[in-house]
């Protein structure tokens, strides 16, 4: 499902993620690189079945265990890679962003 927010507010003002969820940005096919920094050459099969890849642009607070906080380790900025059905779209005028929990989160890219 889709949900659609109206354009006229800045992002930062119109998503703020609860709990242990996270806003990504999809990175798009030409942000993906074929090679990784350390020389690693990714195969063109990779784009059938391949994770998700975005940056992450707001954080929840995290989820609460025990009745105590348990922080978000993810952090604004990163670069992540995450399962490719574990997200919920979000519409922002003609850009398309994801929120997910920070267990569909599989790995930060450095």
């Amino acid at each position: 499902m889709i949900k659609k927010i109206p354009e006229n507010n800045s992002l930062s003002s119109q998503i703020i993620p609860l709990g242990d969820r996270v806003l990504i940005k999809p990175l798009s096919s030409e942000d993906l690189d074929k090679k990784s920094k350390h020389g690693i050459i990714i195969p063109e099969t990779i784009d059938k079945e391949k994770p998700e890849q975005g940056k992450v642009l707001a954080v929840g607070d995290g989820r609460y265990e025990d009745g105590k906080l348990v922080p978000i380790r993810i952090k604004v900025g990163d670069r992540v890679l995450f399962s490719r059905y574990g997200y919920d779209e979000v519409k922002l005028g003609e850009e398309e962003y994801y929120i997910l929990k920070e267990e569909n989160i599989l790995a930060i890219i450095k």
